[in-house]
């Protein structure tokens, strides 16, 4: 007797939202509408917030949900943001551009795979590595904010090397913040809950380049904290050492 499954229509509907922006994507690019692109890339990754805590909130998880989810994922922010990058910017640099592009996409499928393979309690408390939606958003609101001419006398070797950087932070073991459990029911700071409000009102004033410092701040946010812990366990260490050798003189 075979069992007859369904699929969460809620979540699945959000998921379908993310390819449908990544595959607009493409089409936007083709037509040399890059900032197009890159918006819509900006709402396939609100599509990827939002399904999985709908399902979360209706306890529809599902292991075809998370497989289906991760099909999503490498299309609008693996392959459309690797397309989107090479045709506006990589592409005079030949065999070197589109290399750079592939090993974007070839990172963020390693990313997704080994982020699949984790058990769930160390995916629910940090990522390990920059996750591929933070990656994405960071080369879709360079190409949003670039519209006004911000990065125009920016050498594209610095670009070049900047893509080369989220490539290798998205395999790397560098750890970031999962944000999936922010505790909207919980009491608060006064200062933290006036940091919100400012957060919001920088949206609501400048958004593009709000959408652009929080993405940016966030790639870098794994490499600096990772930077800090390192220095604070030196000192540690070097205190230590100091605090035995004085015990030893004495």
């Amino acid at each position: 007797m075979k069992l007859r499954r369904g699929i969460s229509l809620l979540p699945s509907l959000f998921t379908t939202g993310n390819i449908f922006c990544g595959f607009y994507a493409f089409i936007a690019v083709l037509d040399q509408k890059f900032y197009l692109a890159a918006w819509a890339i900006v709402i396939a990754i609100i599509f990827d917030a939002l399904d999985g805590r709908i399902a979360r909130l209706t306890n529809t998880t599902s292991e075809f949900g998370m497989h289906y989810d991760s099909l999503a994922d490498i299309i609008s922010f693996g392959i459309a943001p690797a397309f989107l990058i090479y045709v506006w910017k990589l592409k005079p640099f030949g065999r070197i551009g589109w290399m750079a592009a592939f090993l974007f996409l070839l990172c963020a499928a390693l990313r997704l795979a080994r982020f699949n393979a984790m058990p769930d309690d160390e995916r629910s408390q940090h990522f390990i590595g920059l996750p591929t939606p933070g990656a994405a958003a960071v080369i879709a609101t360079i190409v949003i904010i670039s519209e006004d001419g911000i990065f125009d006398t920016l050498h594209p070797f610095i670009l070049v090397a900047f893509f080369y950087m989220l490539a290798f932070l998205m395999v790397s073991n560098v750890e970031y913040p999962a944000f999936k459990k922010l505790g909207f029911k919980k009491r608060v700071p006064f200062a933290r809950f006036l940091f919100v409000v400012l957060v919001l009102y920088i949206f609501a004033t400048i958004p593009i380049f709000a959408l652009f410092a929080v993405s940016f701040t966030y790639a870098l946010l794994g490499p600096l904290t990772y930077l800090y812990k390192l220095s604070k366990n030196y000192w540690v260490t070097q205190k230590e050492d100091k605090s035995i050798e004085q015990k030893e003189k004495l």
